[in-house]
């Protein structure tokens, strides 16, 4: 384990907890009158970090017993790994290209203070396969060859820094002041609520540059 191993998967890491579904979850907790939104919000955060971080530590034990079971597995994982990210990117692009309506994000009815470490589980393992610094920062792992109880440390690492910007909205949450309120309720209007979407040439383009730069990585690896 290096520190340039570390600090890339810090960086995919925190490129990860930008994430408007959890963001919005937390700000939707918090802004409901239900009973005990503390112990709700922390619960939904427990849930999101035990999903990433099991879901890593079985995708790295998967892939690391074909890695040494079939000869040129880790070179199909790496190019796995980038290619799905490809993919996402270049959904995305074509995504923005058009209009479409997005849903509003809500609490189900079965949502308390007991059931938000499920929410959160449910929330996050929906959200997964879009990830691709997730998938990467694995692949990177597998490349660097470390033993399945330092990657385990790393990936819990990972998810508390995915879940890091859950956990400063939630400190900032506590504060009932007018000013956090509202901004609370525009987070939540911004990603949260329905709406149609317009479509963004620019950031198509975006998406497509960066879709193309990883095909570029995918094939070279």
């Amino acid at each position: 384990m290096t520190w340039q191993l570390g600090g890339s998967i810090a960086g995919l890491a925190a490129l990860d907890s930008l994430n408007p579904t959890t963001l919005v979850a937390i700000a939707l907790i918090l802004l409901s009158s239900r009973r005990r939104p503390l112990a709700a919000a922390i619960g939904f955060v427990v849930g999101a970090f035990a999903t990433v971080l099991l879901i890593g530590v079985a995708l790295y034990v998967g892939a690391e017993a074909a890695a040494s079971a079939i000869a040129g597995a880790l070179t199909w994982l790496r190019r796995g790994a980038f290619g799905l990210a490809a993919v996402v990117l270049f959904v995305s692009a074509v995504r923005s290209l058009r209009a479409r309506r997005r849903a509003a994000v809500g609490l189900p009815e079965w949502f308390r203070p007991v059931t938000a470490a499920g929410l959160g589980v449910v929330m996050t393992g929906a959200d997964l396969p879009n990830a691709f610094p997730y998938f990467i920062a694995i692949e990177r792992l597998l490349v660097a060859g470390i033993t399945t109880s330092t990657a385990t440390l790393v990936l819990a690492a990972y998810a508390l820094i995915y879940c890091f910007p859950c956990l400063v909205l939630l400190a900032f949450g506590l504060n009932r002041s007018g000013r956090v309120v509202g901004a609370l309720r525009r987070l939540h209007d911004r990603f949260g609520s329905a709406d149609v979407i317009p479509p963004n040439r620019i950031r198509a383009a975006a998406f497509l540059l960066a879709g193309l730069a990883v095909s570029a990585i995918a094939a070279a690896v």
